[in-house]
């Protein structure tokens, strides 16, 4: 979350006569994460987050405010958006499109215990099993294919050594998508959930968030994003305990299967090269915004190489 642009009161106040949850209190930008403008809005009957959508348009947003809306009507703890008086989920603030969400209880945690990853592991289990009667679907917007732009687009910023790392792992994962990939299980998955993505209270998750990257992939794409996010610390020490508390809570739910045990080296590749691609787009061509948070793409580097050298297992034998 980051503020490209600014939002007035005024704005706010013509906003909020679309809905009926009360009259505006306060407001602030929030500048934590990457994409979209957020601000946190206090009315006289609640808290909730505004997102002004920079990079989207109309015509994928329905998807991801059907999703959260199905997620939340099966029980699991995310954010939830707020329909308008007319019952759409989506306005317009500043010519771009936006939504407000239900602003959950709790808070992100930077150093997480083994239980509140055992917790995330439940969650995650659940909503795995939750978008089986999800009927809507899209493609990842951050697949091989805008990988593959993003390299050409990185020629001139890139020195020969990264450069070839790229291309050897782009070839890497264009071939396990036609042979080892092949038939592990599918269905739309959140596919961004960093730590600053769930909110905690205590040791239980009370809420995720984000969801303007879920998409239609691989599940064990899902677990191989969490693993790289929740399972190394900011130093790139591997932290066996955290992940196999969220790996068995998760397996408990749903059983992961033998494709997945096969696959999993290489799609933990997969989750590190995509997010280092992305953080290498948006460190070399970044947005202009009026507060912006830029991450340092060298720690998926590392984490890429180590993964090609000695990647963590999946799961451990209780």
């Amino acid at each position: 979350m980051s503020v490209y642009t600014r939002v007035t009161e005024d704005d706010l106040r013509e906003l909020l006569a679309e809905y009926s949850i009360g009259e505006l209190e306060d407001f602030r930008g929030i500048t934590a994460g990457i994409t979209n403008t957020n601000y946190f809005v206090d009315t006289s009957t609640g808290r909730w987050v505004l997102t002004l959508f920079e990079q989207m348009d109309n015509g994928s947003l329905p998807f991801f405010m059907q999703l959260m809306d199905h997620l939340a009507g099966h029980g699991v703890p995310g954010a939830h958006p707020v329909a308008r008086n007319d019952g759409g989920f989506l306005s317009r603030v500043q010519d771009r499109p936006a939504a407000l969400v239900y602003r959950l209880a709790g808070a992100s945690i930077e150093t997480p215990s083994s239980s509140q990853c055992a917790s995330l592991g439940g969650v995650v289990a659940e909503m795995h099993r939750a978008v089986r009667s999800f009927g809507e679907a899209q493609p990842n917007p951050r697949g091989l294919d805008w990988i593959a732009q993003a390299r050409d687009r990185l020629a001139e910023r890139l020195d020969t050594d990264t450069a070839a790392l790229l291309d050897d792992e782009i070839a890497f994962q264009r071939d396990n998508a036609r042979t080892r990939y092949r038939g592990l299980p599918e269905a739309v998955i959140h596919a961004d959930m960093f730590r600053d993505n769930v909110l905690f209270e205590d040791d239980r998750v009370s809420g995720v968030i984000d969801f303007y990257y879920a998409c239609h992939d691989y599940l064990l794409f899902d677990l191989a994003v969490i693993c790289n996010d929740w399972a190394f610390d900011d130093d790139g020490l591997y932290r066996n305990e955290h992940w196999q508390a969220f790996i068995h809570a998760y397996h408990r739910r749903r059983a992961l299967t033998d494709a997945e045990h096969g696959a999993w080296p290489a799609m933990l590749r997969a989750a590190a090269l995509r997010f280092w691609a992305s953080r290498l787009i948006d460190y070399h061509f970044p947005m202009d915004g009026d507060v912006t948070h830029i991450h340092d793409p060298s720690p998926f580097e590392r984490l890429l190489r180590a993964h090609r050298e000695a990647p963590p297992a999946l799961l451990d034998a209780p």
